[in-house]
């Protein structure tokens, strides 16, 4: 361990007179550059001293720093509720909440380690073919020139500049572009045509063009003519030129860009945006570097088969109504010989291709309205080309919600969800490409750049070692805060708040930030004790570093490994608030609190002696194969409370929160979310409901509040209404409320 800094005797955090929430007039001394855990009772008081008092004044002494221009746009911050706090260092917070929502926020750009493997994979990757998988070649215009020599010497060749490649038009202003320049022929589609005014090609067919740029014999007496037809031939194809022996056909490929040299295909030169998905220069174009498209469900279109159209069969449709898309349907099935009380089972397979995707043939509508009858034509536009036109164009939100509903995201099938253009993917470090890294988990990761760097030569270890370096550095912080399990690929958003919060403080312990203040909020929530230690370990080292470590904790490794801790209560609520016991460990196992007397096992959760039998009923999971459940087969018995749990990382959530949940959810409420991989579920008609408790806030509005949420508000205000006076003024619950007019203050709106 790094010998800890020292610090003078006077060198606290002071708190005087907080009164946060329930703080009742708190006065506190902390030492600094120490690891210090507040805990206590919940809703004691922990979050308000630690967060919302010393937090805040940090982050509002942080901002008066700025012009007030700035702070115009920033708007000022709140003072706590505190007459005093002096030694406050910058401070830091590290919260239990989800990293981001963004879809394309993952672990590795969460990290930057995924930005130094794009550094590395733009300095010393090998570029291959996507067309041939050979390896890609760059020559300087000498080595081309004497290559040329070489292979062609005493042979009759044309110079060939590429100008086109497998594209569509007619070019006939290229050509004649080229006519006025001077040059006499061009190469299209491999044969070779004089450039005569009005020359165009088919403009609905793809095609590839080449500029003759010379028809030369490769001699000594032409090698100052072959120099200029080459260099000429380079500035034309933009870095590459292709020479064709007369006598054989064969063509070969040279450019001063990486290039294949059998099927002549190039790649920009390589840069870190080259393997960004959040990155036009990188991102697959099909995708947007999202990784998945989305695509009509034909189930969702068609939810059951035995009902006809008239009955709701069509479900982005509903049940008939007099409006024009029924009266289009009746039309087509006059054509194909159904009624829109055909099971749609039963309706013609040419007559379901025409609903789902249109047609462009019209269709003679007839429609009665107020005893007069008028025809029309339409073509029909199709449903799916409907929906995806509604889901892509509008600008509603809920219409494109309204949309999703008949459709299901999957892999991008242009780059198989690896989210880059195939392009990148075909640069690669020992056979690997970025996207390949990025799918392995941390551990067998580090063991792959632990490796990597030997097999370079002397130029790309000389390139590599720095960039490498700070991949080690920031993969071993991710394995002592225990997230081994993680790769790099995993999406932000699916990371549990605990997961969230230990990324953070790898980050931080790889940031090398010195005298700064660390403010945690429980850590260890989440964590398997298995890797309480290795948590408890990086806490010790970024404080070793020359950082103060303030933890709001629960857990009892992490109260006994502090240096110092501050116990608030003695209850929750109005009747916490105090700072009960303050010290060492040592001295917080002598005292009387709760706390306390849990620490030196006084109190315990005792285990029952009885436990409670299962009504005898099961919920039975077979097959269930999610990220990396093994086909995984579980028998839950019903009834009685049943625990999940295992080391993090060992697919606990997968199995419960994104496989069961999803399918109970679909069975009951027919959720759209798409449960992982599983094979079979039994005993589902033992249960008639199923609730999701989670760790995510409960309010989604500055209006909510626990009354509101649990409905008890709403009893109060009836309550209130029914009074001899409310009754006698006329008022209704809602004269009650605080979230209607007339109710609520008008001066602060509610």
């Amino acid at each position: 361990m790094k010998e800890q800094p020292a610090v003078r005797e006077d060198e606290f955090l002071e708190v005087y007179g907080a009164r946060v929430h329930n703080l009742k007039d708190v006065d506190l001394k902390i030492p600094r550059n120490k690891l210090v855990v507040i805990t206590g009772l919940s809703g004691s008081g922990k979050s308000s001293l630690a967060f919302d008092t010393i937090y805040a004044e940090g982050q509002r002494r942080y901002m008066e720093t700025f012009s007030a221009y700035a702070r115009q746009f920033i708007g000022n911050l709140e003072r706590p509720d505190v007459d005093k706090i002096t030694g406050l260092s910058p401070v830091i917070s590290i919260e239990q909440k989800s990293v981001n929502k963004n879809p394309r926020s993952t672990v590795g750009t969460t990290t930057e380690i995924y930005d130094f493997l794009r550094l590395l994979y733009a300095r010393v990757a090998d570029a291959y073919s996507y067309e041939t998988g050979e390896l890609m070649i760059r020559y300087t215009e000498q080595q081309i020139l004497d290559l040329i020599r070489t292979i062609y010497a005493e042979r009759k060749v044309l110079i060939l500049a590429p100008v086109i490649k497998g594209r569509k038009g007619h070019y006939r202003e290229v050509f004649e572009q080229f006519r006025k320049q001077g040059f006499l022929s061009v190469r299209t589609d491999g044969e070779v045509k004089e450039i005569v005014f009005g020359l165009q090609l088919d403009r609905y067919k793809v095609h590839d063009i080449e500029l003759v740029v010379d028809k030369i014999k490769v001699d000594e007496a032409s090698d100052r003519r072959l120099i200029q037809s080459v260099q000429l031939a380079l500035k034309y194809g933009k870095g590459s030129v292709m020479i064709l022996d007369h006598e054989t056909d064969e063509v070969k490929h040279f450019s001063k860009a990486l290039m294949c040299p059998t099927s002549g295909i190039s790649y920009n030169e390589p840069e870190p945006n080259t393997f960004s998905f959040n990155s036009p220069y990188g991102a697959c174009p099909k995708c947007n570097g999202l990784g998945n498209v989305t695509e009509i469900d034909l189930k969702k279109i068609f939810p059951d088969e035995m009902k006809s159209i008239r009955k709701g069969g069509i479900a982005p449709l509903g049940e008939y109504k007099h409006n024009w898309i029924f009266h289009q349907m009746e039309a087509i099935g006059d054509k194909y010989g159904f009624s829109l009380d055909t099971p749609v089972k039963d309706i013609p397979e040419e007559a379901i291709s025409t609903i789902l995707y249109g047609s462009d043939e019209n269709y003679k509508i007839k429609k009665e309205y107020m005893g007069v009858t008028s025809t029309y034509t339409l073509n029909f536009e199709g449903v799916v080309n409907f929906i995806e036109n509604q889901f892509n164009d509008s600008g509603s939100g809920s219409i494109r919600k309204w949309a999703y509903n008949f459709m299901n995201s999957v892999d991008c099938p242009e780059c198989n969800g690896q989210r880059l253009r195939k392009e990148s993917l075909w640069f690669k470090i020992d056979g690997k490409n970025i996207s390949e890294l990025a799918n392995y988990d941390l551990v067998h990761l580090n063991k792959w750049v632990d490796e990597i760097e030997n097999k370079f030569d002397a130029k790309k270890q000389l390139i590599a070692h720095e960039i490498i370096r700070e991949i080690k550095t920031r993969i071993k912080f991710l394995l002592d805060v225990g997230l081994e399990y993680l790769a790099l690929n995993r999406p932000a958003r699916s990371l549990s708040g605990g997961e969230s919060q230990r990324i953070r403080l790898a980050t931080q312990i790889g940031s090398q930030l010195t005298s700064v203040l660390y403010i945690l909020d429980e850590p260890s929530i989440g964590l398997h004790q298995r890797d309480n230690l290795r948590l408890i370990q990086s806490l010790k080292d970024l404080r070793d570093i020359g950082n103060s470590v303030i933890v709001v904790e629960h857990d009892k490794d992490t109260i006994l490994s502090a240096d110092y801790v501050v116990d608030i209560g003695p209850g929750a609520g109005r009747y916490g608030g105090e700072i009960v016991a303050s010290g060492s460990p040592k001295d917080m196992v002598e005292c009387k609190t709760i706390t306390c007397e849990y620490l030196r096992g006084k109190k315990e959760i005792k285990i029952p002696e009885k436990r409670r039998k299962s009504n005898g009923h099961f919920i039975e999971l077979k097959g269930a194969k999610g990220n990396n459940l093994k086909n995984v087969d579980v028998k839950i018995p019903l009834g009685v409370l049943v625990c999940i749990t295992g080391v993090s990382g060992s697919g606990k959530s997968t199995l419960i929160n994104e496989t069961l949940y999803p399918i109970l959810n679909k069975h009951f409420y027919r959720s759209e979310k798409k449960p992982l991989p599983y094979g079979s579920i039994e005993g589902l008609k033992q249960l008639d409901k199923v609730i999701d408790i989670d760790q995510s806030p409960i309010g989604r509005t500055p209006r909510s509040n626990p009354a509101t949420y649990t409905g008890v508000f709403d009893e109060i205000r009836k309550l209130f209404a029914s009074l001899p006076e409310s009754k006698v003024r006329g008022y209704k619950p809602g004269r009650f409320s605080f979230n209607v007019k007339g109710g609520r203050c008008e001066t602060c709106k509610g």
